[in-house]
């Protein structure tokens, strides 16, 4: 089978790794892809833009693409499985309706309030002024958050009147783009943040093994949002107990909630979740789409072929799968990215040391990567590479891909030295 995976970033480079790892896949392409894909054996990136849906359903039909893998939010909220289901492909990613559960955090909010799944209490604003005379009332902390896709930066924890203020007005003064229509206030949840991706076919939803991401760009979980700069799995606190919650009181409500709604979604549900001291949960957030870079850290622990889950997911037979199977031990991912990273920053750094890293025993997904006119791997975004490592226990796993680091060299390099941080205390 060959298998067309939409996007560039260090999530897609792991799934078209790991696709490649089944003898049931023959070829994977990656649209457009990046360095590290581009350097895989049987696959190949197509130089595509990740909205030009009628050319990837062309190529998908001249070259005959058995399954579509969609990486990315912004081209699920923009419709591409509708427009390849048209074309008669096989698409693994929820239609634009369902992806709306991340593409408007207003809409999501609403949904989970209907179907009684736990959420933070939260209320929707379209101007300015409300938005602030709300918070005031409410009290500080609280979370400010763009409606919209901004790629895991439209969030802020205001800890002060100020900031709220100037989150809100950054946001209605459009620096996340259309995300800005509308303002989310939120309370403010204390706890552990952790990511359960599931796997559904729209009637069965099966969870993924939990993770936790870092998305603050300092140490110590200082500093603003970033889209991850580490993860690590399987979640410590994400015990058996609390995911039969979480599958019950969440994941099940929400696929039934969606199909009651007219929705047929088949793809991934990650929910984005809050554990509270005293071991209950809420829901922070919902995505249409596979974690990044909790994917990293998921699919190398993965023993099921994935190919055959996600194919189960669109032909809707996912009930009849058995039990996921998964590798023992843990793994842990560190992000390197681009000094400036999650503000502007430059490009077109040279990259050293990736095959000395793998050689010391290290995976490394490429994210914001490019091979350059003299197939130099060069740095093409804010993270940069995932450092990837396996092992018995966390201590050796995160040791490990910090050993891989020290190998790898580009100019502006900066990378948290502290991911994993919860689990090695």
């Amino acid at each position: 089978m060959k298998v067309l995976v939409v996007g560039n970033g260090g999530r897609e480079h792991a799934l078209a790794w790991k696709l490649l790892q089944s003898p049931q896949v023959e070829e994977v392409v990656c649209v457009p892809g990046n360095g590290g894909t581009a350097s895989l054996e049987r696959c190949g990136n197509l130089p595509l833009a990740i909205d030009d849906f009628e050319g990837m359903s062309r190529y998908a039909l001249e070259n005959g693409i058995g399954l579509v893998v969609v990486g990315p939010e912004v081209p699920l909220a923009m419709g591409i499985t509708n427009h390849l289901h048209s074309q008669g492909l096989m698409v693994f990613g929820p239609v634009k309706a369902g992806a709306q559960i991340e593409a408007s955090k207003a809409w999501a909010k609403a949904f989970m309030e209907e179907v009684g799944i736990p959420t933070a209490k939260a209320a929707v604003f379209t101007e300015a002024t409300a938005a602030k005379s709300y918070v005031k009332s409410q009290g500080i902390p609280i979370v400010v958050k763009a409606d919209g896709l901004a790629a895991g930066k439209g969030v802020m924890v205001a800890t002060s009147l100020e900031q709220a203020n100037g989150a809100i007005d950054a946001i209605f003064q459009g620096q996340f783009g259309s995300a800005g229509n509308f303002v989310v206030v939120e309370e403010c949840l204390i706890g552990q943040e952790v990511s359960v991706l599931a796997l559904t076919d729209g009637l069965t939803i099966r969870p993924l093994l939990p993770a936790q991401d870092h998305k603050r760009v300092g140490e110590g979980d200082i500093g603003e949002n970033t889209g991850g700069m580490g993860a690590y799995a399987p979640a410590p606190i994400a015990t058996p107990d609390l995911m039969t919650g979480i599958q019950t009181r969440v994941l099940e409500k929400a696929i039934a909630g969606l199909r009651n709604r007219g929705i047929d979604y088949r793809g991934v549900l990650y929910a984005g979740l809050m554990i509270a001291p005293d071991g209950d949960f809420k829901v922070l957030e919902f995505n249409c789409r596979f974690g990044d870079p909790e994917t990293q850290v998921i699919l190398p622990l993965l023993d099921t072929p994935l190919e055959e889950l996600l194919l189960a997911c669109v032909q809707q037979r996912l009930g009849e799968m058995p039990p996921i199977a998964w590798k023992q031990g843990v793994a842990a991912t560190v992000v390197t990215a681009s000094g400036g990273y999650p503000g502007k920053y430059e490009k077109g750094k040279v990259i050293t040391g990736i095959k000395e890293a793998e050689a010391a025993g290290v995976t490394v997904f490429h994210a914001g990567t490019k091979l350059n006119q003299q197939q130099q791997i060069v740095t093409d975004g804010g993270r940069v590479l995932n450092i990837t490592s396996t092992g018995e226990n966390f201590e050796q796993a995160i040791a490990q891909a910090y050993r891989g680091i020290k190998s790898i060299q580009f100019e502006g390099i900066y990378y948290r030295k502290d991911i994993g941080h919860r689990v090695l205390k």
